[in-house]
Parts: C-alpha cells; structure tokens; sequence
C-alpha cells in the first residue's frame, strides 16, 4: 500500500466526481481504504430511526469518504499540483511543482 503523504488539515482541491474544482480540508482518514474525509465537501443524507417514542426520526447530512486519488494537494494560493518531499535544513519539506512554494 503507497503512503498517503497528506496530513489532517491539508487544504486539497477535488479533482473529480460531483464536488469537482472545490477546495476543502482534510478532516481524517481511512488508511485501510485509502480513502480521506474532507470538510463540507461530498455530502450524503443519512436517515435516523426514533430511538424512542420522545425523539422523532431525522434526515442528517454528513461528509462521505472520498479516494486519496481523486484529490490534489493545494498551496497556500489554493493552487492544486503534485508536489514533492525534499530535504531542507534536515527537514523533509513538501514542495509543489507547479509554483515552486513550499507547502505547510
């Protein structure tokens, strides 16, 4: 299984799927499935049964899981590229390909 090399609080730009072209942070993972869970993006409907005769059903929204492959990592302008993981002062370091910046 490849790295996933993304943290929790990356901002990523959805590359694909009904969400295309939006810009979200990463909230968690699922490492096992390769998949990530991005803030207020892919959202679902989830039905609730009445735990009891007081409380009444509800129709919730949440954030599904979405495949590592169909997000790219964002600069800090918001511009989505590959990037790669280099040394500097004895820290690796992401940097994009694109612009050349270092990713925090």
């Amino acid at each position: 299984m490849n790295k996933l090399r993304l943290k929790v609080g990356d901002r990523v730009k959805v590359i694909t799927g009904r969400d295309k072209d939006n810009i979200g942070t990463v909230k968690s993972f699922l490492k096992k499935k390769n998949m990530l869970v991005v803030e207020k993006l892919n959202l679902k409907f989830k039905h609730e049964k009445p735990g009891n005769q007081e409380n009444s059903g509800q129709i919730k929204q949440v954030e599904a899981p979405i495949h590592r492959s169909n997000v790219m990592l964002c600069d800090s302008d918001d511009m989505a590229s590959r990037f790669n993981v280099v040394l500097s002062d004895g820290k690796k370091v992401r940097v994009s390909k694109k612009t050349k910046k270092i990713i925090l």
